[in-house]
């Protein structure tokens, strides 16, 4: 079968794949969608993510809906069902999962992390019975992509605690992260939500999506709040002065959650003064917990759209282009999507 490798930087090519072989209690998949993540494109601009180092030709892919290809009845699976998959598999008995941190488990199988653990840029995949979330029979394969970055989104959310009435929020970054930050954000708060990029069409597409107010430099927020700055923060840039620009856009006292990851794996500047003088409340967010039920149920009741940010559509023979394209902001890219078994 085939699958799209990352070799190095800036080179993805289409090769041949074993066709994968489920141990005891797995479930066979075809791959009918996968999203390009930002944490995928860290990996195609830069080879790595921090220690996390492409060393040989590797699958990338972590977002992804398939069809089950074989009646598992045991499980309530049926042959063609489309269903979610959590890329993760946390080992379930270390401290940090006992203590219900699963997102950082540092025994977890992560489907498309490198060096060693392949992705869903292939045309079949097996997944544990425990990684498998059937959808809706009305969801579109792109809306069980979808379901990961939302559940990413519904993670950095219950890390920010929405702790009083009429908070005011700032969105930094409106790739598909920020935009399912800023729609939850909307659905908690009954005050302001705004949203920064400096890509005029990303945030032309947070205003579509309900910011109050986008430009394109965070030192619009202090116009916007009378230099009082927001309550909380929500970074998902790939930008190294992503903290800083968060920590400038936030009041005293306020809190940060930094969800992006910047690019050099390093965040310059960083003033530490600022971060001590206002007195901010960080917080770090890794992957998710336990949150695709919540996805499920706020794409099905329509509360958010996943749709609208998924821009391009590429078969598996044009995975450079589904990687170039939002590596580049080129043709309006957001959210680019490969198909498998699409030709």
């Amino acid at each position: 079968m085939r699958a799209a490798y990352i070799h190095g930087i800036r080179d993805i090519r289409v090769g041949d794949k074993p066709t994968p072989q489920p141990a005891a209690n797995e479930v066979l998949l075809s791959v009918s969608a996968v999203g390009v993540c930002g944490s995928d494109l860290h990996y195609y601009k830069e080879g790595a993510i921090g220690s996390a180092r492409i060393s040989q030709p590797f699958v990338p892919g972590h977002e992804f809906a398939a069809h089950v290809i074989e009646d598992r009845p045991e499980l309530g699976l049926k042959a063609g069902q489309l269903v979610a998959v959590d890329p993760a598999k946390p080992c379930g008995h270390c401290e940090w999962c006992e203590r219900g941190h699963v997102n950082l488990c540092p025994n977890v199988e992560f489907m498309g992390a490198p060096p060693t653990t392949h992705g869903a840029m292939t045309e079949l995949i097996s997944a544990a019975p425990s990684q498998i979330f059937p959808v809706p029979d009305n969801f579109t394969d792109i809306q069980a992509v979808m379901l990961e970055p939302l559940g990413v989104a519904i993670h950095a959310m219950d890390l920010a605690k929405m702790k009083r009435v009429l908070e005011t929020v700032a969105i930094i970054g409106s790739g598909p992260i920020g935009l399912c930050l800023l729609q939850l954000a909307k659905l908690m708060c009954k005050d302001k939500v705004y949203a920064i990029d400096p890509v005029g069409y990303r945030a032309s597409l947070a205003k579509k999506l309900g910011a109050d107010e986008v430009a394109d430099s965070h030192t619009a927020i202090a116009d916007w709040t009378g230099g009082r700055g927001v309550d909380l923060v929500l970074e998902a840039t790939n930008s190294p002065m992503g903290f800083q620009i968060a920590a400038e856009s936030a009041r005293i006292g306020g809190r940060v959650v930094l969800v992006g990851i910047p690019d050099g794996d390093q965040y310059v500047p960083l003033s530490a003064s600022l971060l001590r003088r206002k007195g901010l409340d960080i917080k770090m967010s890794r992957r998710m917990g336990h949150v695709y039920e919540r996805a499920i149920k706020l794409v099905a009741g329509g509360r958010v759209d996943v749709d609208t940010m998924v821009t391009h559509r590429f078969a598996l023979d044009k995975a450079d282009d589904a990687f170039s394209y939002p590596a580049e902001f080129h043709d309006g890219a957001v959210k680019t999507i490969i198909l498998p078994n699409q030709a």
